[in-house]
């Protein structure tokens, strides 16, 4: 095993992704990478007030600010890519806003033309705490809420929404140290865009944003070919999670639900229906986030549940 050193400067961050991006950095499978990103903004400097303008790597982004592409040498389109959290460290400081555009959420709670609102966190890595310029505090769980893959068509692609066969803007909080999000693979060598790093977040992400702040991550990357799903999946903490993405919120938890079925029944050894059965007495279905235009939703079989 090879440790590698990624940082994010001008010349290793891109705020699309695009299966014709040069990779930056080329790993073996079982290496690890200590990755450092940028908030999603891409803010060079530190805000020294709520919603302050401060220099940002791309005037006028596109989308997240990524790290990447890294090649995973012998990644191979059909293949799935393991990225292990090893270790994820949140920066000093970070922000919140919500308000102030038109989303299906903003809309229904009528704060779509108001003025955004913004919070301003510092953040502790040591003591494990985030605290709000007014005073109140939050418990961090840091995790980054964008880890894909290039997709397989050609051109520049949005960050803006999950995949489910590429990955990308999931964020999903379950995925904290310790956590192995799988990737199916799109592109020979991988691709992998990571960032959009978040000290803490509510299931939902329901304000649009979360504590938004740079991230440095110790990641491991694998290959594998005999993964029990071909959509991405992951093993947490928590327990196992599958997930769905789509405009339709029905759409979307259906597909979460009908991946941890086909998870579960391989695990038991029984049929879908029974596995079903089965879900129905241990697994929580969860909102994922509804910000990114496209609904999710998680499912999570909790760890040691049915001794599986």
């Amino acid at each position: 095993m090879t440790l590698h050193r990624l940082d994010a400067t001008r010349e290793t961050t891109h705020d699309v992704y695009s299966r014709d991006h040069a990779s930056v950095l080329t790993v073996e499978p079982g290496d690890e990478v200590v990755v450092g990103s940028l908030d999603a903004s891409g803010h060079l400097e530190r805000q020294t007030t709520p919603g302050e303008q401060r220099p940002r790597l791309f005037a006028q982004a596109r989308g997240h600010a990524l790290t990447g592409p890294v090649a995973v040498r012998g990644a191979r389109p059909g293949g799935m890519l393991g990225v292990t959290f090893v270790d994820l460290r949140p920066g000093d400081w970070g922000w919140t806003v919500a308000g102030g555009r038109e989303t299906p959420v903003t809309t229904r709670l009528g704060l779509a033309d108001v003025a955004p609102s913004w919070l301003l966190w510092d953040i502790d890595a040591v003591t494990g705490l985030a605290t709000e310029s007014r005073g109140p505090t939050v418990p961090t769980a840091p995790f980054l809420g964008v880890v894909g893959v290039a997709p397989a068509e050609p051109g520049e692609h949005a960050t803006t929404p999950p995949r489910t066969a590429a990955g990308g803007n999931v964020d999903c909080r379950e995925l904290v140290a310790g956590s192995t999000l799988w990737l199916p693979v799109q592109v020979d060598d991988a691709l992998l865009y990571l960032g959009d790093g978040h000290a803490a977040q509510g299931d939902g992400e329901v304000g649009g944003t979360a504590i938004e702040c740079a991230m440095t991550t110790r990641v491991r990357l694998d290959l594998a070919d005999d993964r029990p799903l071909a959509s991405i999946h992951a093993e947490t903490p928590a327990g196992r999670v599958t997930f769905g993405f789509d405009p339709d919120l029905d759409v979307a938890t259906g597909d979460a639900l009908d991946a941890m079925v086909t998870w579960l029944a391989a695990l038991l050894d029984v049929d879908r229906a029974t596995a079903l059965a089965f879900a129905s007495a241990v697994v929580d279905l969860r909102v994922t986030q509804v910000a990114n235009q496209t609904w999710g939703v998680h499912a999570v079989l909790p760890t040691g549940a049915l001794g599986v």
